[in-house]
């Protein structure tokens, strides 16, 4: 439900989006966290978003590992678990035409970080972090 008052989405959501696809290997997943610092990732398939994976469902996948390698963490991960095993299929999107307002409605329950922007078709559009609206705050201040 969009608030004429409030700023657009786009104003504070990513478009270029770093994703995942619904057939990678978690250990590429994980390489992706530990890259580009980032923990959130969609998960594709296609064009579409079907789930949203983050850094803590992946390492939770192998937390019972007395002090593993990291060469034994990735082999884990890719053998005994896929994407699926680890991301929230439950996923919460905006659309385009929400508002800044709609995003930080969103987020600020506290049971997740990030949410997904989606366009009319329900393709990826973008996303949009309690970090991406706290940096907003920022600057508008």
């Amino acid at each position: 439900m969009a608030d004429s008052a409030s700023p657009s989405i786009a104003e504070v959501m990513t478009t270029e989006v770093i994703t995942v696809d619904r057939s990678q290997a978690l250990s590429e997943v994980y390489d992706l966290f530990e890259s580009r610092s980032i923990h959130h990732l969609p998960v594709l398939d296609g064009q579409r978003p079907v789930g949203m994976v983050s850094a803590t469902d992946v390492l939770r996948l192998v937390y019972d590992i007395e002090d593993p390698s990291d060469r034994m963490m990735r082999s884990m991960l890719d053998h005994q678990f896929n994407i699926d095993d680890a991301m929230t299929v439950e996923l919460d999107t905006l659309g385009v035409d929400a508002t800044v307002h709609d995003a930080a409605d969103r987020l600020s329950g506290g049971d997740y970080h990030s949410v997904v922007v989606v366009d009319a078709v329900g393709h990826l559009a973008g996303i949009v972090t309690s970090t991406d609206l706290i940096r907003y705050l920022r600057d508008i201040t």
